[in-house]
């Protein structure tokens, strides 16, 4: 926050200083003098920060206050229409209504005497003014209006889920400014752009990280607003940067040669905590995301099964990424050999995945195990598909390995297991 700026009248300093437009609604004057009661500049440029502080602080609990009383009669108004018959409409809304419907309105609005009722003026007329909502503020309601996303995730994926929204809507704050999300136009958007596209030029970034930003704010305010009934003010057309065509989006995946050679080499993965080094080396044959090795539970590692097998599925350590991820994957080579030293799961990891991505690629990293800069651990779920694919395995048996989409029913246990088993071995290491 700037310090105010200080005069002196007289013989006493004061502040001068315009009020931000976001007080305007509970604040008459424009611009404001406070007395600093001090002839000392020194003790007034030491009392100008503390006293403008606290008249911000005091605008914001009268606009919460002013916020709240709107949200109330919004509410009020909204059930008022639907109890008369009709929907809440926006007054702009409710002038573009036919006429007959538009006289419907009118005539509710006065009672038996024909007396005006203000409260079912607000219903018919959509008087009520929508409560200022900051981006700031946008941000918590959306947690409300989107906690059925949240369904099934443990803390891990929330925060997860949470951490890109909270970093868009900040980013947004220190560009544009904290302004009620009513009020941002689309030059405040492009101005948010021209800040992206001047650190993508830079190379300290890809369009890409921009890209998420923008589709991540915009997903929000939607949402948020729709249930608030607040209009948008902005248009989203050529927001979007421009992706870098000569970037490979999809992670490389690891050569066979290599994961024997390199990854699987006496001693390659010694350093690595114990956890660790089994979701990886599980990951080779059975291609699951980290976080579903991760997140396996003791009971849906079954190795004493007549084919040793995991079940990938809901449970209290994570969700699932789409419901076509429940699946059953049949451990054989490598990857049963390092789930008979882990028959109970990875406690390590089961709740904090982003955690074993992070420790596994810095490892494989510092050791010259990545084929390329551009290989990660996630490369080795790659790696399984392409293997499934040269072995000719038919496409309906690679989606059901991978959790990938597919319309028809999922292969279970018994001789289901028995025949997914025998396609993993053709191409397992």
């Amino acid at each position: 926050m700037k310090p105010p700026k200080i005069i002196l009248r007289e013989s006493t300093w004061h502040i001068r200083k315009r009020v931000p437009i976001r007080y305007a609604a509970i604040e008459p004057r424009s611009i404001i003098h406070v007395s600093l009661h001090t002839d000392s500049r020194v003790i007034a440029q030491a009392k100008a920060m503390q006293v403008w502080t606290e008249m911000i602080e005091a605008w914001e609990a009268k606009l919460a206050g002013a916020d709240q009383e709107a949200e109330s009669r919004l509410a009020a108004a909204r059930e008022l229409a639907q109890r008369r018959g009709y929907r809440y409409l926006a007054a702009p809304e409710v002038a573009k209504l036919p006429i007959n419907d538009l006289l419907t309105r009118l005539e509710s609005i006065v009672d038996g005497n024909g007396r005006f009722d203000p409260r079912e003026a607000d219903a018919a007329l959509g008087l009520v003014t929508p409560p200022a909502l900051t981006v700031a503020q946008a941000l918590d309601s959306f947690y409300e209006v989107a906690a059925e996303d949240l369904r099934g995730k443990n803390d891990d994926q929330i925060r997860r889920w949470k951490n890109p929204r909270i970093k868009a809507t900040k980013n947004f704050i220190d560009v544009i400014g904290n302004k009620p999300v009513a009020e941002v136009t689309t030059e405040d958007m492009f101005a948010f752009r021209k800040w992206w596209v001047d650190r993508v030029m830079e190379g300290q970034t890809a369009a890409e990280t921009a890209n998420r930003d923008f589709i991540h704010l915009v997903g929000m305010w939607k949402r948020v607003c729709r249930s608030k009934g607040i209009a948008l003010g902005f248009s989203t057309e050529g927001l979007m940067l421009k992706k870098d065509k000569d970037k490979d989006d999809v992670r490389p995946p690891f050569s066979p040669d290599w994961i024997k050679a390199k990854l699987l080499a006496p001693g390659a993965l010694r350093g690595l905590n114990t956890d660790a080094r089994l979701i990886l080396l599980g990951m080779v044959n059975t291609g699951y995301r980290p976080s579903e090795g991760a997140g396996l539970m003791p009971d849906e590692i079954r190795l004493s099964d007549n084919v040793p097998h995991i079940v990938i599925q809901r449970n209290a350590n994570r969700g699932l990424k789409t419901a076509h991820s429940k699946r059953v994957l049949p451990l054989v080579g490598v990857s049963l050999e390092a789930f008979r030293e882990a028959p109970k799961g990875f406690a390590r990891y089961a709740r904090n995945s982003a955690s074993l991505s992070a420790t596994v690629n810095k490892y494989l990293r510092e050791k010259g195990l990545l084929e390329t800069p551009g290989h990660s651990l996630y490369s080795l779920r790659h790696s399984f598909e392409d293997r499934l694919l040269v072995a000719g395995i038919d496409e309906r048996v690679r989606r059901d390995l991978l959790g990938h989409a597919l319309n028809r029913e999922r292969y279970g246990s018994g001789g289901d297991l028995v025949f997914l088993r025998d396609q993993v071995l053709k191409a397992a290491i």
